[in-house]
């Protein structure tokens, strides 16, 4: 992990300089060339290597650099125990409430609900705080949620306390592209592959560990979902550096920068508004206006890819042990089986991202991975237990169109900022489209007394799925889409 970071350090260090901030206009002397330039391409004028050993600044950085990418890890591994946790123990906490079947259904939803809702915030609570600051106040929330819920006696307080946990995971979600971009602009896919990695172990071992723990607790299940509260507590603590940085990358105040900060103040610039002559305005460079996204047919296509993968995720994460169980499979079994699905997503989390990134047009691997769920569903419909383990590492291979989704929100768009409002599209539109899909799964299930119903729809849904990620895959950008070019 040590050498990895050291790795993004150097290859990084002359994009993060000129990286744009996080919801914002790109600074007003950098010209649009050098946010698109490689890093191999040389450092500009009077740049120094974070590296060099004259500056204490520069080492600061370094470190400032590390403890971002443990942030960006610790923040992963909690975006998902709060649902496949859940989804492991559905059973129990159904008996334990009381709930029906539908409102069961109802609280498989809430992830996508509360995504939507609370995602769309994001991008505005970063500019007036940071994004550093809002993940950190999501893991926060994350934390709190988790710790309460088990013990709220009621399904609506169950249900409410939930909702915070996920808020806290909405808006991670949605700022964690944004963190890459505007850090790491030239590894965008090696570095979405690193926390999509993380968020796919984290998916899995709260899937694995979850049930054993319960029982080894004594069997009761708020002591089997209260656990996940310390492993939230503790990814709170790297994001307590970044409470201050209002959205900007430390390189943007290194020596390098101060000195074309300094070039900023030459004579025939600044106050008299003159131009210098081969630098734009800063009024020409802004990014268009957040509405003008809804005109790129690369942002709906991308948010329909987003919301189908979605649905079928935590249609997995909330039902798959049920279905497991309804065929004879033990619970603890179950479990494990969820826990590979989960586990798949962590080398080809890694994998799939930095394969993307290379090929101009990502609607092959859309395309290979819903075949493979297409083949995972027959088989849970045609023998659900005896072919368990096949089923189970074919809807991991699907489950992958996740960090697929990701990693095209941050090749679909040039700056942090577009970036930034593709995310929040994406998403939020993208978990408004999943919503229904768990509901309808919880109602189907208990009004036909099987599986049949509910796995025909989710085989139906991968069509336009795979029609959605085909479009949202092609080699544009929102931007000139915008534009209309």
């Amino acid at each position: 992990m040590m050498g990895f970071m050291a790795g993004e350090e150097s290859r990084t260090v002359a994009s993060t300089a000129a990286s744009t901030t996080a919801c914002g206009a790109p600074p007003a002397s950098e010209a649009p060339e050098s946010r698109e330039r490689p890093a191999g391409g040389g450092p500009e004028p009077g740049h120094r290597e974070v590296g060099d050993r004259g500056t204490g600044r520069s080492g600061a950085h370094v470190w400032t650099v590390r403890l971002l990418v443990v942030g960006i890890v610790m923040a992963a591994l909690n975006l998902r125990p709060a649902i496949t946790s859940l989804g492991a123990l559905l059973e129990e906490v159904r008996t334990g409430l009381g709930m029906s079947g539908t409102v069961a259904g109802l609280l498989t939803s809430l992830p996508s609900l509360c995504f939507a809702v609370f995602g769309v915030t994001a991008p505005r609570l970063a500019r007036r705080f940071g994004p550093g600051a809002v993940v950190c106040a999501g893991m926060a929330a994350i934390g709190a949620g988790l710790l309460i819920r088990p013990f709220t006696g009621s399904t609506a307080g169950f249900v409410a306390v939930s909702a915070l946990a996920l808020m806290g995971i909405a808006v991670g979600n949605v700022l964690m592209p944004v963190i890459v971009k505007q850090w790491f602009p030239d590894r965008v896919g090696s570095m979405t592959g690193l926390y999509s990695m993380a968020l796919a172990l984290g998916t899995a071992l709260a899937a694995a560990v979850t049930v054993p723990a319960t029982e080894a607790l004594g069997g009761d299940w708020e002591a089997g979902l209260v656990l996940w509260a310390a492993l939230a507590a503790a990814a709170v603590l790297p994001w307590l550096l970044f409470l201050r940085e209002r959205g900007r990358a430390p390189a943007e105040r290194t020596p390098a920068r101060e000195g074309r900060r300094r070039e900023r103040r030459t004579p025939g610039e600044g106050t008299a508004g003159k131009r210098v002559p081969g630098r734009r305005p800063a009024r020409e460079r802004a990014p268009a206006p957040g509405p003008r996204i809804t005109r790129s047919r690369t942002a709906w296509a991308l948010a329909v890819f987003f919301g189908l993968q979605a649905t079928a995720a935590y249609i997995t994460m909330g039902w798959m042990p049920q279905i497991f169980r309804d065929a004879g499979v033990p619970a603890s079994t179950a479990g494990l089986l969820l826990a590979l699905t989960m586990v798949m997503g962590v080398p080809l989390a890694f994998v799939i991202p930095r394969v993307a990134a290379r090929l101009p047009r990502q609607g092959p691997i859309v395309v290979v991975l819903g075949v493979s769920g297409l083949v995972g569903y027959a088989g849970l419909y045609f023998a659900p237990a005896a072919g368990a383990l096949a089923w189970a590492l074919l809807l991991g291979i699907a489950n992958c169109a996740f960090p697929l989704a990701l990693t095209m929100v941050g090749m679909r768009a040039r700056s942090g900022a577009g970036v930034a409002k593709l995310s929040a599209f994406a998403q939020s539109t993208g978990y408004l489209i999943s919503l229904p899909g768990p509901l309808l799964v919880g109602f189907l299930y208990q009004h036909s007394g099987g599986w049949g119903l509910p796995l025909a729809l989710m085989s139906a849904l991968l069509i336009p799925q795979m029609a959605a990620g085909v479009l949202a895959g092609r080699a544009r950008t929102v931007e000139e889409e915008a534009a209309g070019r």
